[in-house]
């Protein structure tokens, strides 16, 4: 068997070299390390939900997973000090959708409840919270655990520009397979460990990893331009130009905005009076920070 092992290891590197071949490996998750001597280092968690909706003020969280990592100042990961997975049993039986598309079923989940306070824990010490999509988990991870509305929240889909670093889309599985990796994922924890392999995958375009960018953006303010009482035959001008619609049930404003870097918002007021108001305007504006943005209190 061990002679297998090390003829397909063989085989993989052979391949790997060859212009005419991709090869992905299957997904190990690192294993845990004490921080390591003589670097400064700052301590980050990835964090991922299941939920029985979409619906943040009345959906519930079945499942949450996280792992806790070390990382410089550089944005370089050094190692992994714990994980986190736990069920939680709602208050209703999980749909068949949300089955189909988590594989979480009632049986599982029966009986289970977090431990509020193991989780308060684990996170404490953490700068930062980092999910593949903080506009979705914050919203939810707020509201069970309040002591995540003081953490510092970074978005690894949508504050590292891939793109423009050459991937083709978003999606974890994609971005995984993209940092030569595949995973069969099956609890929300197993994403944390794709996330830690792409966050620590070099980009070609900058020589860093993929965490140094998603740090640099998450560091940058930015501005909320609220679009409110536009003209509704020009929603789709707003759309083309990146606004979303915020229909007001949570508290916010109902009216199309854009979230923009500070130098970008002169820009974004010229567009506004020249193409949508057709006269002067002062838009509500509201600046974002890794503490505020994404979560629902803004």
């Amino acid at each position: 068997m061990f002679q297998d092992m090390t003829d397909m290891a063989a085989l993989a590197e052979a391949l790997a070299g060859s212009p005419d071949y991709r090869v992905l490996r299957r997904l190990v998750p690192r294993p845990l390390s004490a921080p390591p001597g003589g670097l400064e280092t700052r301590v980050g968690i990835l964090l991922d939900t299941e939920t029985t909706g979409l619906d943040h003020a009345k959906d519930e969280i079945i499942e949450l997973g996280m792992v806790k990592f070390d990382y410089t100042l550089d944005g370089r990961i050094v190692g992994v000090r714990n994980t986190f997975s736990a069920f939680n049993e709602p208050s209703a039986p999980i749909s068949a959708e949300v089955t189909a598309l988590t594989g979480i079923t009632d049986e599982m989940v029966a009986g289970h409840r977090f431990d509020d306070a193991a989780i308060a824990a684990f996170v404490d010490d953490a700068v930062i919270i980092i999910a593949h999509n903080s506009g979705f988990d914050r919203k939810f991870a707020e509201r069970y655990w309040p002591v995540l509305e003081h953490k510092a929240w970074g978005c690894s889909m949508s504050e590292v520009d891939w793109r423009k670093h050459g991937f083709a889309g978003t999606q974890l599985a994609y971005l995984l397979h993209g940092a030569g990796y595949f995973h069969q994922a099956h609890r929300a924890v197993d994403d944390c460990h794709a996330l830690l392999e792409i966050l620590d995958f070099t980009l070609p375009t900058t020589g860093a990893p993929a965490l140094a960018a998603l740090l640099e953006n998450a560091r940058k303010p930015t501005v909320r331009v609220w679009a409110e009482q536009s003209p509704f035959e020009l929603k789709d001008s707003l759309k083309r130009r990146g606004y979303r619609w915020s229909d007001g049930t949570d508290g916010r404003p109902k009216s199309w905005y854009v979230d923009v870097g500070e130098s970008a918002v002169d820009d974004e007021l010229a567009f506004l009076k020249a193409e949508i108001y057709l006269r002067d305007v002062e838009p509500r504006l509201q600046t974002l920070t890794a503490f505020t943005r994404f979560s629902c209190r803004v």
